[in-house]
């Protein structure tokens, strides 16, 4: 393993332990990732999941390891149809939309295109198959075209979760039963297959025509691309229950086999203290930060301070403070590192440069450096560890630097030494490990050339957006936002009427507190 012969180490969500990881089969790893519902815009939270994943992907490609990685999308749900009634669209309209805008997002925040994406309609067989196979073992019954999944017959059910089935039947006790869960057998049975519904698209089964439950895509899709047991199954904490815990149950009751070794789960992202949620109006998403002026490496660096199963608080002053340490690391990066090679594409990015991967041809001070960054990401992905061994590199190269923009003739001479030439070419290689790449310096002034809207100006705006607000004149609410966004101003809303701004260059913020 190139990345040294530490073994990496990961939190199991289904254990509930730090475990080694070792693969199914040795040196290859498979990996799956629970991708988007395609009825909207990418928002934050999916920035900090994907990042996370993609910088657990790159890890295992740069420890050696051959990487499939498969992320699906849900391109059939209840919210794509009530969005497509609203716009007076086609389903596939509204998916086929959101896919070219995940796929440009994710390209921004430069995160590896999935090696395959299967869509839950290009899947139907499959799902069908899983869902017959689970009714002849007993393990599903239809209802009246409906299909769902018997949990009683499952008896490891809740394992991922924790969650258990008598406790939960307790505490709903009492409560009236819908239409559809006087259907079920046990009130936490789930569907796997819904009968048609007028007015809705719907794809022919044995049960009738219908549209699969969401769980079943996932179950499917991973045993279509991967097989029956893959190494990791990733996800949002929010996934953990219903969602995992359901795909597990149908997929282990189907094949009789464990789903996946290691379950891993990132944590929510928050907005000034609170969940990130459109009611609250704190939703942000990646599109409308990013075109607001911010760096995409800013936002991605923001992100990897965290570790990735803790809570990301979303404040303009710690995007200001990411914005800084981008700038520096930035600068260090631009360096010339010795290497001719053009870019390669892909999981290419991240193969270590002979010169720089053997750590026998670095001095004992750099080989130090890159053995600290390995074993901090096989310490369960301690980037913000990782990180600090980046900005210990950077340091002397951030001075170098600036003393080539000012025209300094010895540091001409000191940026062509081997030292300083090895020196840029690690840190180039550790970033590239990170996902994070070097950015035009133009990124780090203003878009706006310095023309955008005064403080005053700001000030007066949002006080005219709370007036709207108030007045529940949400259209011109969402007018002001969008203008002041317009001039690369972005705002983040707080808990008590209090809103943030954030100038697109991150060197200017402020407050706006309600009089």
């Amino acid at each position: 393993m190139t990345a040294g012969a530490m073994t990496l180490r990961l939190t199991n969500t289904l254990t509930r332990r730090v475990e080694e990881f070792r693969p199914i089969e040795p040196g290859k790893v498979s990996l799956y990732c629970c991708g988007v519902t395609v009825y909207d815009l990418c928002h934050l939270g999916h920035a900090r999941s994907y990042i996370a994943w993609d910088v657990l992907r790159r890890h295992l490609i740069w420890s050696g390891y051959a990487v499939t990685f498969v992320q699906n999308y849900t391109d059939i749900d209840d919210k794509i149809l009530k969005r497509a009634a609203e716009e007076g669209s086609a389903m596939e309209v509204v998916s086929e939309r959101n896919i070219e805008a995940f796929v440009a997002d994710m390209a921004r925040l430069n995160i590896l295109p999935a090696d395959r994406m299967p869509r839950a309609t290009r899947s139907l067989d499959a799902i069908r198959r899983l869902i017959s196979e689970l009714e002849a073992k007993g393990a599903a019954y239809s209802a009246d075209g409906d299909v769902y999944f018997a949990v009683m017959k499952h008896a490891g059910y809740g394992k991922l979760s924790g969650r258990d089935l008598d406790q939960q039947q307790d505490n709903a006790s009492g409560r009236v039963a819908t239409e559809e869960e006087a259907r079920k057998q046990h009130p936490f049975d789930f569907a796997l297959w819904k009968g048609a519904k007028p007015g809705e698209p719907s794809f022919p089964s044995p049960w009738g025509p219908g549209r699969p439950g969401w769980h079943i895509e996932c179950s499917a899709m991973v045993r279509e691309e991967l097989g029956d047991t893959i190494d990791i199954h990733l996800g949002g904490a929010d996934l953990v229950f219903p969602h995992h815990e359901n795909e597990i149950a149908q997929s282990e009751a189907a094949t009789g086999k464990e789903l996946a070794h290691y379950w891993l789960h990132n944590g929510m992202v928050n907005v000034g203290g609170q969940k990130m949620s459109k009611s609250l109006g704190n939703f942000t998403t990646i599109r409308a930060l990013l075109d607001s002026g911010v760096s995409p490496m800013t936002l991605r660096l923001f992100t990897l301070q965290a570790h990735y199963r803790k809570p990301l608080d979303f404040t303009a002053d710690a995007l200001e403070a990411a914005a800084t340490a981008w700038k520096g690391l930035n600068a260090a990066l631009g360096l010339p590192s010795g290497s001719t090679e053009a870019p390669a594409a892909a999981g290419d990015t991240i193969t270590p440069a002979q010169a720089a991967s053997d750590p026998s041809l670095l001095s004992p001070e750099l080989a130090a450096a890159r053995q600290r960054f390995a074993a901090a990401m096989n310490d369960d992905l301690n980037t913000s560890a990782a990180l600090a061994v980046l900005f210990e590199l950077a340091k002397p190269l951030r001075s170098l630097a600036n003393r080539l923009e000012r025209g300094d003739p010895a540091a001409a001479a000191e940026a062509t030494q081997p030292e300083r030439l090895a020196q840029a070419a690690l840190l180039r290689e550790l970033a590239a490990v990170l996902g994070l790449k070097p950015e035009p310096r133009a990124a780090d002034a203003s878009p706006s050339g310095g023309t955008g809207p005064s403080e005053a100006e700001i000030e007066a705006l949002i006080e005219q957006r709370r007036s709207a607000k108030v007045a529940r004149d949400f259209s011109r609410a969402d007018q002001i936002r969008d203008q002041l966004r317009s001039q690369g101003i972005e705002l983040i809303d707080r808990p008590g009427g209090h809103c943030e701004w954030l100038r697109a260059d991150c060197t200017t913020t402020g407050q706006s507190d309600p009089s």
